[in-house]
């Protein structure tokens, strides 16, 4: 209906208006919400691992092979444990039998990705690290373009720049703090090892979100358990025995591995459950305010100087988190559904009615799927 003038009656807009804004409220739901407080979660977890590190640092431990070979047995003891009481397929003996192969590269991509990027703050500095560590990102976007099938949207990209921008103004604090700590004996070296890193964690998290959602949590666990033991143990007898062998041990040393094992353990058996809410791609977007947790929690143990960038980076960082879990990914269509199927769980208000224009129709049920791979 319209007024003598020829305009919408007013009325009409303000319901339209109401209706867009109830569906924007669809988008921040409990899955939403779930997702960031998981992704906090495991980001506090790696402060965990910082801290602890830099304890045992300055108690003049530097073994990381031995910390993450910690880890790896944890994950044996329970994880491979379990597995190997199953009955049926979901036996160890019969996983190993058809896939050991492809777990046994896993497990090794895994452990060197861990042992490359510690192994960097020997030849390069923080910043060099915070910054080419984020390298992380694009490459977890190809591989998850063309092996996972994933495809993004606009607000997808929009929300990386987001989350990158925040980095930067972390860095930029540290920066202007003179709190580049590391070596610059030899920079290049270290910078690669850094983006090699980037490159390994990039392909582990995208076998990781594989397997997860196609096989078994626990058999990922336990796999990596398994191999990671052996690969990280064998690592530890060639290259730490004689730097084990000069610990000093006391209760403290003691207390400060077992909280990095701990935290390292928590991360392993929780990072699955967040990957398969989401993605490994808004994972790792959401680790990325782990640095900021640590350097808070260095504000009080390590007498760091407050920055209000880090606030800065803090709100950009869950602002492009959230940007990026609002809209939900989808994969091309498939046998099982011509329509196409999300890489990444709908809402529970499916964010394709959100942008319909004040006076159009709503969409009836049979045709919502099919916008759904047509916005933005």
């Amino acid at each position: 209906m319209e007024d003598p003038a020829g305009g919408v009656k007013r009325g009409n807009c303000k319901a339209h208006l109401g209706l867009y804004i109830y569906r924007l409220k669809g988008v921040f739901t409990w899955r939403l919400l779930k997702t960031i407080a998981m992704g906090q979660a495991l980001s506090l977890l790696i402060c965990g691992t910082a801290v602890s590190c830099q304890y045992l640092a300055a108690a003049g431990v530097e073994t990381p092979m031995l910390q993450s070979f910690l880890n790896y047995a944890l994950l044996l003891f329970s994880y491979t444990s379990y597995l190997s009481v199953q009955k049926g397929d979901k036996n160890i003996l019969q996983i190993l039998k058809t896939k050991w192969w492809k777990y046994l590269l896993m497990g090794l991509t895994d452990v060197e990705a861990n042992y490359a990027v510690v192994k960097a703050y020997q030849f390069t500095t923080l910043t060099s690290i915070q910054l080419l560590d984020c390298f992380v990102i694009p490459v977890l976007m190809v591989l998850s373009w063309f092996l996972l099938k994933t495809r993004y949207r606009p607000v997808h990209f929009v929300a990386v720049v987001v989350c990158l921008f925040g980095v930067g103004a972390m860095v930029g604090a540290d920066l202007l703090a003179g709190r580049d700590q590391g070596s610059t004996s030899a920079v290049l070296l270290g910078d690669g090892l850094v983006l090699v890193s980037a490159v390994l964690y990039a392909v582990s998290n995208v076998c990781q979100e594989h397997t997860v959602k196609k096989l078994s949590r626990v058999e990922f666990l336990g796999m990596m358990g398994l191999f990671g033991t052996l690969i990280s143990g064998l690592q530890l007898v060639v290259l730490e025995t004689s730097a084990v062998g000069t610990i000093k041990w006391d209760l403290k040393i003691i207390l400060l591995f077992a909280a990095y094992a701990l935290c390292m353990y928590a991360l392993y058996s929780f990072m699955p459950t967040a990957v398969k809410l989401s993605s490994a791609m808004a994972v790792n977007l959401s680790l990325l305010t782990a640095d900021l947790f640590s350097l808070f929690c260095g504000l009080f143990l390590f007498h760091y100087t407050f920055s209000c960038l880090y606030i800065i980076s803090f709100v950009a960082i869950t602002a492009g988190f959230v940007m990026f879990n609002a809209v939900p990914t989808y994969a091309p269509a498939t046998e099982s559904n011509d329509a196409g199927l999300y890489a990444s769980p709908p809402t529970e208000e499916t964010t394709s009615e959100l942008l319909l224009p004040c006076g159009e129709r709503e969409p009836p049920a049979a045709e919502t799927q099919a916008k759904a791979v047509t916005i933005l």
